[in-house]
């Protein structure tokens, strides 16, 4: 909405004269703008988590683990090895972010 600057502003008289009428009409002329919304319809349109999506295919191509990667034994990522924190006796590493 355009605000006109230029116009005469009301002073804190005039704004406390607006009765209790006025204002209730003022509150309902801005709700009268809006427009109801059939809730089912708009449920339609949604996609839920957990749908089921067993007619979907995925084109995703796996790589096995390569030998500068290791499998994190706290998160169980697959991550480089650069990212090695901790390595147990009993073998299992761990990544920077598991090993604190």
């Amino acid at each position: 909405m355009a605000t006109d600057y230029d116009a005469p502003r009301k002073t804190e008289e005039e704004l406390n004269e607006d009765s209790i009428e006025e204002l209730k009409t003022r509150r309902n002329d801005k709700n009268s703008g809006k427009v109801d919304e059939d809730e089912a319809e708009a449920a339609e349109s949604f996609e839920l988590p957990g749908a089921d999506l067993s007619h979907e295919e995925l084109t995703v191509r796996v790589l096995p683990q390569q030998s500068d990667e290791f499998t994190c034994a706290g998160c169980f990522l697959v991550r480089h090895r650069s990212q090695i924190a901790e390595q147990r006796a009993n073998g299992n590493a761990y990544c920077y972010d598991c090993a604190g």
